[in-house]
């Protein structure tokens, strides 16, 4: 997997063995409700292992085992598995990992302990994939609504009846909630696009006496469950900030710090359709971290930028919208980082910029030059002859049908 400059035009490798079929599925996940955030899987020794990226996939790591969630007395160390699309599209799963802008942080997945041949269950994140909690057994259907103030849910199962469940508190506690009097078989979940609303409509089909199945919607609406916004339910809570944590560069991720106010998990309490995420941003100071240049790697486990062995002492011409560069700088700074002062790249060539120079062959001089067009190119002669013969054609036409007209 490769990830590009801020124009889009140089790639650099971000992630090896990356999980791709060549059939168009991928198990990349941008994760919307945190900045800088990508989930993917790849392949590691024979076994399928989730990665995260937290600056745009600059640098990768497993994820964390989740925290209520024990690996079994044979496995000493193990890291949670994301399922992805291509558990999706095996029937594995219902559902890929879900996430809102609106809900800052949070992150719904099936995954599980080991390896993606065991029975998945539903993981929640509530920062951003840092860490992660085990929340319900069994593949599941789920939405977020009220920007994340509400999740629902609905046991992924087909061949019985089933209910809703509900969680105000990021998967934390799931309260049962029957929402219908004759229970029915489960086929399908939807909300309104945007995660504003409160309601969701549940959708399946009940068996009739004569046999036939009959279908069945019911929409459920929440608002007279959750009280109204108040002030002292919301909390300030900084993104990523176990990166750099004790430091002054707590929270840093991409040159910004980011500050949110969120609601707070214990609140029984509703965001409602006007909610507009709050944040505060400030600039962190420049680390070589901040730092990448094409043709160079970072090696494991330091921030140094070393030179591509079979990239030595080479240089890209590139030409574009008329204008040709040469990319010799060493450092650059990684696309979308705001960091400002602090670390100054050493020995950084600027990249040279000037118009792309036009390779034209010379017209010999024996040839005079003139206004007539020439057809020198067989696709040129062929296109000739066709309009020779297209023109013959209607004179042969014209003039049979003039014989005709006399007599």
């Amino acid at each position: 997997m490769y990830t590009s400059d801020d124009r889009g035009i140089v790639y650099s490798k971000s992630l090896d063995r990356h999980l791709f079929d060549g059939r168009r599925k991928s198990d990349f996940t941008n994760i919307t409700s945190l900045r800088g955030a990508y989930l993917t899987n790849r392949l590691d020794e024979g076994r399928i292992r989730s990665v995260i990226s937290f600056n745009r996939g600059l640098t990768w790591r497993p994820l964390n085992k989740p925290e209520n969630v024990d690996c079994g007395e044979k496995v000493k160390k193990c890291n949670l598995h994301i399922h992805g699309e291509h558990s999706r599209d095996d029937q594995i799963v219902p559902m890929l990992a879900l996430s809102e802008p609106s809900a800052i942080g949070l992150i719904i997945a099936h995954g599980d302990s080991l390896s993606s041949s065991q029975r998945p269950d539903v993981f929640v994140s509530s920062d951003g994939g840092y860490t992660w909690r085990g929340t319900l057994k069994g593949p599941h259907h789920y939405s977020i609504l009220d920007s994340g103030g509400l999740i629902v849910a609905v046991e992924g199962v087909h061949n019985q009846q089933v209910k809703t469940i509900y969680s105000t508190d990021e998967g934390q506690c799931w309260k049962y909630y029957n929402f219908t009097e004759q229970a029915f078989f489960f086929a399908g979940l939807a909300s309104e696009p945007g995660t504003k609303a409160l309601s969701v409509s549940v959708w399946g089909f009940r068996p009739e006496e004569d046999g036939q199945p009959m279908w069945v919607a019911v929409t459920i609406d929440f608002e007279s469950l959750i009280t109204k916004e108040k002030n002292q339910d919301y909390e300030l809570w900084l993104a990523h900030a176990t990166q750099g944590e004790g430091t002054d560069r707590a929270g840093c991720v991409l040159g910004l710090k980011e500050t949110y106010r969120r609601l707070k998990k214990q609140s029984l309490c509703r965001n409602g359709r006007a909610y507009v995420v709050s944040k505060k941003q400030s600039a962190c100071i420049c680390t070589r971290e901040d730092f990448i240049d094409y043709g160079y790697y970072r090696h494991v486990n330091t921030s140094e930028c070393l030179r591509e062995p079979h990239f030595a002492n080479k240089t890209l011409e590139l030409c574009l919208n008329g204008e040709e560069d040469e990319l010799l700088t060493v450092y650059r700074k990684v696309p979308s980082d705001k960091c400002e002062g602090g670390f100054t790249p050493q020995n950084v060539v600027e990249t040279v910029i000037h118009p792309c120079s036009v390779r034209t062959s010379p017209r010999p001089p024996d040839k005079p030059t003139s206004s007539v067009s020439h057809f020198d190119t067989p696709k040129e002669k062929l296109v000739l002859i066709l309009v020779c013969v297209g023109a013959a054609s209607i004179v042969l036409i014209a003039i049979a049908s003039a014989v005709f007209i006399v007599r």
